[in-house]
């Protein structure tokens, strides 16, 4: 299946552990992200943010499975559960993330990165699908208790020079750090 998305020299001989360097210009990457950003404060005025999709699609499967619980939350009064553009960005930062890796040579079809091979054994996958989704929950529920995820806190707070981003992206990069060398013994 890789093969027919895919150029074949992608599929060859792809080291993860020799990283050469971006795929896409960092410089034009971040302006770009600035764009879309003050893009993002003058068409909707508010800032660039992913973790309330997580809550609205989170209402949205409330409504279907409990209705009455689901509508009697403050948050869904006040926030209605529905499709906006923040749940459109997380679908585009899916897209756009896919289409990185594929155009700088960096899709390799494999669920386990050498890397957690390395550490983990290269048979590790619920492992790695439980760590992945234990993260995940860790990082919503981080992000709402915050105010704000890394795209909320990261770009549009930081751009504002406001204290609370500033703090949250440091501290997001401290965890990042914690984490990686617990893990992979760095």
């Amino acid at each position: 299946m890789l093969e027919l998305i895919a150029p074949i020299w992608i599929i060859g001989e792809v080291d993860p552990l020799q990283y050469p360097g971006p795929a896409w210009s960092p410089y034009i990457v971040g302006a770009l992200i600035g764009v879309l950003s003050m893009l993002t404060f003058y068409f909707s005025n508010k800032p660039l943010g992913a973790s309330n999709a997580y809550a609205r699609v989170a209402g949205s499967i409330g409504l279907q499975v409990a209705p009455g619980h689901t509508r009697s939350l403050k948050y869904f009064k006040d926030n209605p559960p529905k499709v906006g553009w923040e749940l459109m960005l997380v679908l585009a930062v899916v897209a756009g993330s896919f289409l990185a890796a594929w155009m700088g040579g960096e899709l390799t079809g494999k669920f386990l990165p050498a890397m957690w091979q390395e550490r983990f054994g290269s048979d590790s996958y619920l492992l790695r699908g439980v760590v992945a989704l234990v993260g995940g929950v860790l990082m919503a529920f981080g992000a709402r208790m915050a105010g704000g995820c890394t795209s909320g806190h990261g770009i549009s707070g930081t751009l504002q020079l406001a204290i609370g981003s500033w703090v949250s992206a440091i501290c997001f990069f401290i965890g990042g750090i914690v984490t990686a060398m617990l893990m992979y013994a760095v």
